[in-house]
Parts: C-alpha cells; structure tokens; sequence
C-alpha cells in the first residue's frame, strides 16, 4: 500500500505535515553537506547523553556509539539519509517524525530511543527542538489549534471522532483511555483500569446523592463505577459525539432513575453546583493559556468543602519552558491544542484560586505499562485485519509511532501522571 495516499479517517491529524513543515526541500539540499557535517551534530548529541546508549549505523557506512557513559536504555538507530540529522535540527520532534515516517531512519525499537532523548532532555537541551523560522512556523500553526471554544470541537474531533469502533480494538473494556493503575506486574489492564477509577472516586468523599460532575467523561467508565458504587447524581460533560453516544448508554444502564445525564457541552459552560468533580486526563487537552479558565470553573462548580479529583500528564519543570517554548510531534500530530502540564505553575492557579492542593501521587512507570499493552493490542488488531475500514497504512505508523514515542517518555522520567485532591477551602 502507498504510504502517502490520504487516508479517508484520520486525515485531520496528517494534516499536521502542511501546517507545521520539517524542513522539505532545503533539508534535503542540506543533507548534501559533507559527512563531517553531520559526525559533529552527533558530537553534541554525544555530549548530552550522560545515560545510556545510543548504537547508530550511518549513511557514510561507518559505527557510532554515542553515550554510555551511565546506566541507561540502550538504542539501535539505522541512519538511512543525513536529511534525519537536519530535519531534527530544524524542526525537533516533529521533523524526526517526519525523518521516520519518509524512510530516513528506523530502529527494531524506537522506544529505548524515546526513552533515551527523554532521560537526557536537560542535557540535550533544543536538540529535539524546532529552531529559526521552524520554530514559529510551528508556534502559529500550534496557536491556530488553541481551544478557544470553537478550537477545542475542532481539536476534540479530530482525535476523539476516529470512532468507538477503532478505540474499542485496543482499549480496555471499559474503554479508559488514560493511565491505568497496577498495584501488581500481574494484573490485567482491565483490573488496574478499574483500580485507576476506584483511587479518583475514593479521594471525593462521595455518598449516596452527591451531586459529581466529571470534565471530560470519555466513554463512560468513571460515570458506570461511580453510580454503581456511590448512587451519585453524576452529571458527565464531552466535546465528543462518538464518546457522548457510548458513555450516555452505559449510564443509562446502571442509573434507573434517571437522575444523571452525559452532555455535550464546554467545561466553561458548565453550571453547578456540584458536590465533586473529577476530570482524567482532560488538563492536557485545555492547552496552558487556558489553565486560568479550567480552574476558575473547577472553583465556581464546587460547593465550599467539594473536593475535585484530577489525574494530569506532567512535565518535569527542568524542561517545561524549553517545552512551552517550542511544539512537539504530539501537539502537531495526536493532540492539536494540547501542553502538557507545569505541576509547579498549575499549582500555584489552584492555589490563589482557593483549592488545597492535596495527596499527589505520582505513577509514571504505570503508563508506560499500559501505552505497552495499548501498542499490544493495536498491533494485534492490524495482524488480524480487524481495523476498521478508511485507515491507510501510513495512519497506523502514525499511531504506531505515537504509542511508542510516549511509552519511551513515561520510560525516560521526564514526564510523569499523577492524581491530586483540590479541595475548595472558602
């Protein structure tokens, strides 16, 4: 199959390859500069790796080891085309997708790799960051996918709308598509997915009759559980057609009285109060200038006393404004609008905004446990021909890739998810 052919689901997403660019032709005039060009770009990749080892073949024929000086991952790169080297010194992440995904580079597994360039991020320092014109070709085309209110539809759309059916293959389930939470190497994703459910529910003090409102209800797994376990009055808000249609059936299912309810609508739209909140993984997608609005209406919905329970993608703060600063391949590709969160930023909003911050627990290594079972059965899908129709070859590498690529950061440490309890003090 041809790579390149447009896929007919999914085509919001590649789309990303016009807005944000990776160099094109001047990359590959580029790369027709002298080898040793290229050996000294690798000097100062060499010199960032103070943890594990990167094993690289490249195009002049020759053997790189670079790193190895401390524990760490090791990684095997096949450098096919110098044009890698300079699509990554142009354009970071975005450009080295691009590399991989045009038959420049592979690797028998990328995730070491991931796992490598996250471990080292501080030292390595704007070597996975776009620069120059690149730079803000990417911050404009990133700034165009804010979530503004008509943005996050558009943003929500093009990742969420790719169908209950596709999410249904590889998910567990129940359908969560956030960190699972294993309390053992042996449990099965689907049990420490309910365990991941059960530790928000149980930070909300929740009894017969509260009134919960969830941000971002997904497909309806916390909405299940916490009426079937507390006989809340549950209220789930969603951007997402595809998701309200499933999560509002399984809610019907379990609350026979009709008391709860699934809507589409925007979380700044919301209206309360309410006695708990709970949002999973729904912070990543509001983007950072609008952290200041998710948290006035987190303070505006609760009741004084209401406790809200958040799981949030964090990144380390050492690398949060080279981060900020600059768009990565998830941004351009998987999630338009999205930042990941500065804990120590995000906090503070909370805090002068009268939530408590409360009782953080952190479980990196977790999600990059469950990414690993997700790329498992999302290849087991594809070998079986189970995808549904309308996904090209060249989709599936993408997604493919973005399992892998952030199973590698959870790996290398440089982000991290965790759950925190705010409770409205006044």
């Amino acid at each position: 199959m041809n790579t390149h052919v447009s896929p007919r689901r999914g085509k919001a997403l590649l789309r990303a390859d016009r807005a944000f660019g990776s160099g094109g032709a001047l990359a590959r005039l580029m790369a027709l500069a002298p080898a040793r060009f290229f050996h000294r770009q690798l000097d100062r990749i060499d010199a960032g790796l103070a943890h594990g080892t990167l094993e690289g073949y490249l195009p002049d024929g020759s053997v790189r080891i670079l790193g190895g000086r401390g524990k760490g991952p090791t990684a095997v790169v096949h450098l096919k085309s110098w044009t890698a080297l300079v699509r990554l010194a142009l354009s970071g992440s975005v450009g080295w997708y691009r590399a991989w995904d045009m038959g420049e580079w592979d690797s028998p597994d990328p995730v070491p790799l991931f796992d490598l360039f996250m471990r080292n991020g501080e030292a390595l320092g704007n070597a996975g960051r776009s620069r120059g014109p690149w730079r803000w070709m990417a911050r404009a085309a990133h700034f165009l996918n804010r979530n503004s209110r008509a943005g996050a539809r558009r943003n929500i759309h093009a990742h969420y709308d790719l169908g209950n059916d596709f999410y249904r293959l590889w998910l567990d389930r129940g359908m969560s598509y956030s960190s699972a939470l294993f309390a053992d190497p042996g449990q099965s994703l689907e049990e420490a997915q309910a365990a991941k459910i059960d530790a928000i529910l149980d930070r909300l003090d929740l009894r017969s009759g509260s009134r919960l409102l969830e941000i971002g209800c997904g497909w309806g797994a916390l909405a299940e559980r916490a009426v079937e376990r507390h006989d809340v009055i549950y209220t789930g808000i969603t951007l997402s057609p595809a998701q309200a249609e499933v999560a509002d059936r399984r809610l019907n299912a379990v609350d026979l009285s009709s008391r709860s309810a699934i809507e589409l609508c925007d979380y700044r739209d919301a209206v309360g109060p309410y006695d708990a909140i709970a949002s999973v993984e729904m912070v990543e997608a509001v983007g950072q200038a609008y952290w200041p609005a998710y948290l006035d209406a987190i303070a505006g919905l609760l009741r004084p006393g209401g406790r809200a329970a958040i799981q949030y993608i964090l990144i380390s703060d050492a690398l949060s404004e080279r981060y900020a600063a600059s768009t990565d391949f998830i941004q351009a590709y998987i999630f338009p609008g999205g930042c990941l969160m500065s804990e120590s930023r995000f906090r503070a909003l909370a805090e002068e905004r009268g939530l408590a911050w409360r009782d953080v627990h952190r479980f990196g290594r977790d999600y990059a446990e469950t990414l690993r079972q997700w790329r498992e059965r999302f290849d087991a899908a594809v070998a079986d021909g189970r995808l549904p129709a309308g996904f090209d070859e060249r989709f599936v590498r993408l997604w493919r890739y973005y399992l892998q690529y952030c199973e590698g950061g959870f790996r290398g440490g440089g982000i991290d998810v965790a759950q925190v309890t705010l409770e409205k003090t006044a």
